[in-house]
């Protein structure tokens, strides 16, 4: 059958980060090329990138340039501003599609969505100004986070309400922007699914992830994650509902908390990802097909490659666990362990809170 991409072909990326730096490395590996267009001189993916553009997301003058230049585009995360992708995605074919951008990037939107295919999620309300928050306090209660619709990640861009705060107050720390109010769960174990489809409907999932969030960022996962073999079948067939209603091409994750009610565990989704997740840096050691190479396999229409764990002499089950700030001078201690792998993302300046890698060892499964 024909492909999308032969090897040889460029891909355009959009973002300069690490999971671009990751994706570059894995397309390479296939015999394709990369072009990073990225907004910062010092973006880490540009490092390794066959073609390099530095320019504004806004700049259309280089963007049509850079979309004549490459044969498919992709972006590493999905903060890239829709115009942008909309923009590039009538120059040239663009997976995932500017309509999941739309959707993902707004969190009223997305979870409008989640409802649209029968997800489970946290009580919400909109908020739009001051007035609206009270009403949604009263609707959603104290025990509550608020939360930007637009552009947050890794903990930004949401306040945890707390008892007797002020609410004119809190609004306007967090920027006085369009956001919603999110009940909190009481969840048993955050999960991720990572998975793959592809244009022809193709589906394929990793096993189901287990996470561990420190300061609203994730600090480790492990795979397979403690849960009985129902629910981990329900959060991946959850994800390809969520993927097929998308028209999905590429690798995304669905975020998803397990709660307890009664005897019953049940799943409510907290976010969709489009794009290769934190979460999934695992399969780079820990499975057949990486997630990068999946989704430069999705992307260009080839058939998806086999997701299962590897297996070794040491054992089967993996842990994958970020280096953030000044955790990535630890890197000689991570060398010297027996079966584990290190990856140094290249990032030049040391920043609380910034990843700066991450290392997968085998764990015992405790």
């Amino acid at each position: 059958m024909p492909y999308d991409l032969a090897p040889g072909a460029t891909i355009g990326i959009l973002g300069g980060g690490q999971l671009g730096r990751m994706l570059a490395v894995a397309a390479a590996k296939l015999g394709l090329k990369t072009h990073v267009y990225a907004e910062k001189a010092e973006s880490p993916a540009l490092d390794v990138a066959s073609s390099r553009t530095v320019a504004a997301f806004e700049d259309r003058e280089t963007l049509a340039a850079f979309a004549s230049s490459v044969d498919l585009i992709t972006y590493e995360f999905e903060n890239i501003p829709f115009h942008t992708a909309s923009f590039l995605a009538d120059l040239n074919l663009t997976r995932p599609s500017p309509a999941t951008l739309a959707i993902c990037q707004d969190r009223l939107r997305e979870k409008e969505f989640l409802a649209s295919v029968g997800a489970e999620f946290a009580s919400y309300a909109r908020v739009d100004d001051a007035g609206a928050l009270a009403r949604a306090v009263a609707q959603v209660g104290r025990q509550s986070i608020l939360k930007t619709r637009r552009s947050g990640y890794d903990g930004k861009g949401q306040i945890l309400l707390r008892e007797g705060a002020d609410l004119a107050v809190t609004f306007c720390a967090l920027g006085g922007v369009p956001a919603i109010l999110e009940s909190i769960v009481p969840f048993e174990m955050e999960i991720s699914v990572v998975a793959a489809r592809g244009p022809d409907s193709s589906f394929a999932a990793y096993d189901v992830a287990e996470n561990i969030h420190e300061n609203q960022i994730l600090k480790s996962t492990r795979v397979p994650a403690r849960l009985p073999p129902e629910i981990s079948a329900a959060a991946i067939q959850l994800t390809r509902r969520i993927a097929e209603a998308l028209e999905y091409s590429g690798v995304l994750a669905v975020e998803m908390f397990v709660v307890r009610n009664g005897e019953r565990r049940e799943l409510r989704v907290n976010e969709i990802a489009p794009r290769v997740h934190n979460s999934g840096h695992w399969t780079l050691d820990g499975a057949v097909t990486s997630q990068f190479e999946q989704h430069v396999r999705a992307i260009a229409g080839w058939p998806l490659g086999e997701t299962g764990r590897l297996r070794t002499q040491y054992g089967e089950y993996w842990e994958m666990k970020n280096l953030i700030g000044e955790d990535v001078l630890l890197w000689p201690e991570i060398l010297a362990e027996r079966n584990t792998h290190l990856h140094l993302y290249g990032k030049a300046e040391i920043r609380a809170g910034r990843k700066m890698g991450h290392f997968t060892r085998i764990i015992d499964p405790d």
